[in-house]
């Protein structure tokens, strides 16, 4: 017999699949686009996957909470064990330009930490997916972090300029340095070993991050704050400082260069 878990996963699975049949069809034509504030993009496809999302998954679990970057926030969530969370575009400045850089992303969270997580890319067709206890996969196959443990000659997603200003370059000799605008794609890329790790010192929210939160603990990865701190989600506050994710055996080194700034510095 399937679990309820397993059975709000086949129902995500679904309704993201869907999601990414609606962003194909706005990513191959001319998509209207304005900024909710500056620097703050968004289009039409975020919204039609927005209410996409709300109606299909809220229909199906009228019980549980709602949480999304596109619809006004409903503090009634905070009061639910079960929360969806979910950011229809991530990356939606290159969703935009044209660029295969963005994802979609949908989570389940159960009392502030992520029980089922989906990240995917529907133009490169890289589908990321976690259940709690049942491991990551990428298109089906089961993706597990890399064994590194220390700094030398690792790959980041993160900015190379924000290791020359702190200085931290010599700790990381031969380090190859790369960026992608969604921060969802770059933790999963952790899981599936494209990448060491994925750092990103400025604020991030819950809908950017709870999918692929779970993807990379699955793959035995971890996700903190740059000072070492647990992510917890459906909070009052939505927002997260900084958001770092490694693979558990390379967690330490990065940890020790970071906590020799504390986090006010890093601003």
């Amino acid at each position: 017999m399937r679990n309820d878990f397993d059975v709000a996963h086949a129902l995500l699975t679904e309704a993201v699949r869907e999601a990414g049949h609606i962003a194909r069809r706005y990513f191959k034509g001319s998509v209207k686009s304005w900024e909710k504030k500056p620097g703050d993009p968004v289009s039409e496809a975020d919204i039609a996957i927005d209410t996409h999302f709300r109606e299909t998954l809220m229909a199906a679990r009228p019980d549980y909470g709602w949480l999304s970057e596109e619809t006004v926030d409903d503090r009634a969530r905070l009061e639910k064990s079960r929360v969806w969370i979910v950011d229809p575009i991530d990356g939606t400045r290159s969703f935009i330009a044209g660029k295969p850089e963005f994802t979609i992303c949908a989570a389940l969270v159960e009392s502030g930490e992520p029980v089922l997580g989906i990240v995917y890319n529907p133009i490169t067709e890289e589908f990321y997916d976690a259940i709690r206890g049942g491991g990551a996969r990428l298109n089906g196959q089961t993706v597990t972090c890399g064994s590194k443990a220390k700094l030398g000659e690792v790959r980041l997603l993160a900015s190379r300029k924000s290791f020359e200003w702190h200085g931290w370059l010599e700790s990381v000799p031969g380090a190859v340095f790369s960026h992608v605008n969604s921060i969802a794609y770059r933790i999963v890329k952790v899981a599936s070993r494209h990448v060491d790790a994925s750092l990103s010192l400025t604020a991030k929210s819950d809908w950017d991050i709870a999918a692929a939160d779970i993807i990379l603990s699955e793959a035995g990865g971890v996700t903190t704050t740059i000072t070492g701190e647990k992510l917890l989600y459906n909070r009052k506050s939505v927002n997260h400082k900084s958001v770092i994710s490694v693979g558990e055996c390379l967690h330490p080194a990065l940890m020790s260069l970071l906590e020799t700034f504390g986090e006010e510095k890093l601003k």
